[in-house]
C-alpha cells in the first residue's frame, strides 16, 4: 500500500518522497535563498556565506545516517575525500568569471564556465588516473 508524506497508508496517493527527502530539499532551499538575500545586503558575507561547504557537510550527515553502521565511516571518508579533489577544477572559474562577464556578458560567462570546469574536470581526473587515484 502506498505512503503518503506523513507515513500513512493512502489507497489513491502516491509519493515518491519520503519525508526526510522533503526536509533535506527544502534546507537546501533555504541555504541557497539565505545566500541570495544576504548578498543583496552585503556581497562579503553572502560570498563567505557561499563559500563555507554547507552542502558537503549536510551532505555527509545525510550520508552517515543513511548508510548501515559497519560502512558509515568509510562512505562518509571517501565523499570527503572526492569532493575535495571535485573542487579544485570549480576553482579557476571564481577567478575568471569577472573577466568572462565583461566580454560575454553574464550568461557567456556562465557558459564558458562550465565549458572551463568540465575541461578541468576532464583533466584532474586523467591526471588523478595516472596517479593511482580513481575520481
Amino acid at each position: 500500500m502506498p505512503l503518503a508524506l506523513g507515513g500513512r497508508p493512502r489507497d489513491n496517493v502516491r509519493v515518491n518522497f519520503s519525508s526526510l527527502a522533503l526536509f533535506k530539499l527544502f534546507l537546501s532551499a533555504a541555504l541557497i535563498t539565505g545566500v541570495t538575500e544576504l548578498v543583496k545586503r552585503s556581497d562579503r558575507f553572502g560570498a563567505l556565506l557561499a563559500s563555507l561547504p554547507f552542502i558537503t557537510v549536510i551532505s555527509m550527515i545525510w550520508i552517515y545516517h543513511e548508510t548501515p553502521p559497519e560502512t558509515r565511516l568509510a562512505k562518509v571518508s571517501t565523499h570527503a575525500q572526492l569532493v575535495f579533489w571535485y573542487v579544485l577544477p570549480t576553482l579557476p572559474m571564481f577567478l575568471l568569471f569577472p573577466w568572462l562577464g565583461r566580454q560575454f556578458g553574464f550568461y557567456g560567462a556562465l557558459g564558458a564556465s562550465a565549458i572551463l570546469t568540465i575541461t578541468l574536470f576532464a583533466l584532474t581526473r586523467a591526471i588523478m588516473a595516472r596517479y593511482g587515484l580513481a575520481l
